[in-house]
């Protein structure tokens, strides 16, 4: 088993959280090489090697939300790293600055989320330079895309994607999410409301499947053939742009793309479509369209939330992702099942560029390669005292492909998951102050780790648009 590598030294001072002060070459350094197809063959190689030696051992086993207020002691520890006291100098020096609001006369100061990144802005352009008061985005580059997924119900995915997209909120960012699930619950989870699955990503891949018809259907009339019938159904979705379905949340920069039942919908809509029209990308179809209509220079950072099955929506999220998340417990059902989940994404991705490739290796055109920039499992609900041994033990079979960081359940998790928050939603108030930093402390972990993903890919497209530039 590969040894724990020992963290560096702290630097002197007061200690940043681990989402602050990452740099971008470190991140680059750390992120590995791009990972194609065959990839996913690697990563499902290795996990069967695990679980064959797991069995050997004997352990094969049987109404619109409103966003809560932030206080002083929340903005300074977390949010923006400065000394309680200098914020507050900063505040009476700039009486123009959002001032808080107290409960109780002389108590602590609160703030909303939109007056601490007002707030943010401020020391960014009036503070020290050497601090991080803005998180890493190179300009001119677009949104990198996550997509979490795992066709294995269960595994703290939706949990996973909904705190990532908190967590890069409160760390400046801007954030779309979109719900591919049909059950709906990361639109719950943003208070989002879905009619029908017209507010859905259904339309964008209707219009995807219409605009390549109407390709098609100009080379048909150039050759003097009848053009494939486009119905009403199609002429509407033509009129239909992502930002049309983008809907504010109560958080001030994330903005939601939301999902309900009849979404399930598109799974057996999807291959009719193919079947007419062959020529039809479908696993390009939602990338192509969040590009064609700016999404990817809006936002920041895009979080996929998906369905547990490797299904059309499923396939579309994956191909438009730049960073994969495969959530999972620290069992061996679970470790199994992720295993068989890379396998079947080998499989079909693999199929996928074989089948193009043998038409573009005939026309001389060039070949479909799929390649994501980071693929990790997260390990989810992690119980240190009950499942330390199998943890490691998966990280030691599929260590190119795991974060190796853990997400530890704690009673912040619970309770805040009962009441359909996310713990960055919870008030600390509501707990005892040790028991909210241990629960803030496991997420602010996963999002370092996802962050130093995200960073890394940026900092790495960076350099490559330098090296092309200056050629």
């Amino acid at each position: 088993m590969r040894a724990a590598r020992k963290a560096p030294p702290k630097p002197p001072g007061p200690e940043l959280p681990p989402y602050m002060n990452i740099s971008p070459d470190a991140a680059l350094e750390e992120l590995g090489p791009p990972v194609g197809t065959a990839g996913f063959g690697e990563a499902a190689r290795m996990a069967a090697q695990g679980r064959q030696d797991l069995i050997s051992r004997g352990l094969d086993p049987e109404g619109r939300k409103t966003l809560r207020l932030f206080s002083t002691w929340e903005i300074t520890k977390y949010l923006i790293p400065v000394a309680t006291p200098h914020f507050r100098r900063v505040l009476r020096a700039n009486p123009d600055l959002p001032q808080g609001r107290s409960e109780t006369e002389g108590g602590a100061k609160w703030f909303t989320l939109d007056e601490v990144l007002r707030l943010r802005s401020h020391f960014a352009a009036e503070g020290s330079k050497a601090k991080p008061y803005l998180p890493y985005r190179p300009k001119g580059l677009p949104a990198k895309i996550t997509a979490v997924a795992n066709f294995k119900g269960g595994v703290g995915k939706t949990s996973t994607a909904a705190h990532l997209a908190m967590s890069a909120a409160l760390d400046g960012y801007k954030v779309l999410v979109i719900d591919l699930d049909s059950q709906g619950s990361m639109t719950s989870i943003f208070g989002g409301k879905v009619e029908d699955e017209w507010q859905t990503v259904f339309p964008l891949l209707a219009r995807g499947y219409a605009e390549s018809l109407q390709a098609e259907n100009r080379i048909r009339m150039g050759r003097g053939e009848p053009p494939l019938p486009l119905d009403d159904m199609l002429a509407d979705a033509l009129k239909i742009r992502a930002p049309d379905l983008a809907q504010k949340t109560h958080w001030p920069n994330i903005d939601l793309i939301g999902a309900q039942l009849n979404l399930y919908w598109a799974e057996f809509q999807i291959p009719v479509w193919r079947m007419a029209h062959k020529g039809w990308k479908l696993w390009d179809a939602l990338l192509d369209r969040l590009e064609a209509d700016g999404v990817t220079q809006a936002y920041d950072v895009i979080i996929l939330d998906t369905p547990p099955a490797l299904g059309y929506l499923t396939i579309n999220a994956l191909a438009a992702a730049d960073i994969l998340l495969v959530p999972l417990g620290a069992s061996f059902l679970e470790f199994d099942s992720t295993g068989r989940f890379f396998d079947m994404l080998h499989a079909t991705f693999g199929s996928i560029e074989e089948g193009e490739n043998l038409a573009a290796r005939a026309l001389g055109t060039p070949e479909l390669r799929f390649e994501w920039d980071a693929v990790r499992a997260v390990v989810t609900r992690f119980d240190a005292a009950q499942q330390m041994e199998m943890a490691n033990l998966m990280q030691a079979y599929i260590t190119p492909f795991i974060s190796p960081y853990r997400q530890d359940f704690t009673a912040l998790v619970g309770q805040a998951g009962e009441q359909v928050n996310g713990i960055y939603e919870a008030d600390y108030r509501d707990f005892n102050r040790e028991t909210y930093i241990r629960g803030r402390e496991t997420f602010d972990a996963t999002y370092a780790a996802f962050k130093r993903l995200l960073v890394g890919a940026w900092r790495r497209d960076e350099l490559a648009a330098e090296a092309e530039a200056a050629e």
